[in-house]
């Protein structure tokens, strides 16, 4: 199964709403899978329509760790409150003991190291949902939910991936939407995929941060493409963009219109390939474009 994952750099520019049309452009011809690896604000499903109750399962998972305290153990030595990189311990004067931050601890284990009296315990804690849905459209959509306030959302990415995996069944494409950015949940969306579609907009902000994007992708060693939304917003800059990809001998996959339709169907749940018509040609323009083999 080739893996095709659709990313930005940065948010707000339509990748999602690309990555949903181009998922039922290909669906024409392939049997799909979906994976929405943007765990910490995931919106894919309801892209294509899928509501919470339309999901037909949800999984509790734990992909991260809190430390603990055991305040019998604990002699106020203060090493961990010294070594704490993220400031989720602080010092209780009145009990002379460290106080731990749950919602700030990475899990990370550096205290636990330093403790001379093993007074902290790291603990598996439920950090995340992972479930899936079958659209419409014929194919499922895996998605994941980061829980409120916790963290851990690379390796919650890995699981939905995972899932993905056993739900494809006979899927020959599994189309990834990843994270804006370029933090851990974007590299583990990247790993493993096979093509990048690199979706911008043509403002320097849009532009620079998905050269940091592609930087990334290009360490993996992963071919990619250019989607260039809204293009005749800001005509001179898209030049810009073109420029930037014919010196790095990347292909503009497609330039993309200002449409309001994309946001009429995001309002509407419908994928803009199916509310707006004519912007088919573009998501089917995309597809015969990308590498299958």
């Amino acid at each position: 199964m080739k893996r095709i994952t659709v990313l930005s750099g940065k948010g707000g520019v339509g990748k999602s709403s690309i990555a949903a049309s181009l998922a039922i452009a290909l669906s024409k011809e392939h049997k799909i899978i979906c994976a929405d690896c943007d765990v910490d604000a995931s919106n894919l499903a309801l892209v294509v329509g899928l509501r919470e109750k339309d999901f037909e399962q949800w999984k509790k998972i734990s992909t991260n760790e809190k430390a603990i305290l055991d305040e019998k153990k604990c002699r106020g030595c203060r090493k961990c409150v010294d070594v704490c990189h993220f400031n989720a311990i602080s010092w209780n004067k009145e009990k002379k003991q460290p106080v731990f931050d749950r919602f700030s601890c990475e899990g990370c284990g550096v205290c636990q190291i330093v403790c001379p009296n093993k007074a902290i315990e790291l603990k598996q804690v439920k950090n995340a949902k992972i479930g899936f849905g079958k659209t419409k459209y014929g194919f499922y959509v895996v998605s994941g939910q980061l829980e409120m306030g916790e963290s851990g959302s690379g390796k919650v990415v890995a699981e939905v991936k995972k899932l993905a995996e056993e739900k494809s069944g006979k899927a020959d494409l599994m189309i990834i939407d990843a994270a804006a950015g370029i933090g851990c949940p974007v590299i583990a969306s990247v790993v493993g995929s096979d093509y990048v579609v690199g979706v911008t907009e043509p403002t320097p902000s849009g532009l620079s941060d998905l050269k940091r994007a592609l930087q990334m992708v290009n360490h993996f060693g992963i071919p990619y493409g250019i989607v260039i939304n809204k293009h005749d917003l800001n005509p001179k800059f898209t030049k810009e963009v073109e420029k930037f990809a014919e010196e790095n001998g990347t292909e503009v996959l497609a330039k993309i219109p200002y449409n309001k339709g994309f946001a009429d169907a995001l309002v509407n749940l419908v994928p803009v390939i199916i509310y707006s018509p004519k912007t088919k040609k573009f998501f089917e323009d995309i597809a015969s474009k990308i590498p299958k083999n």
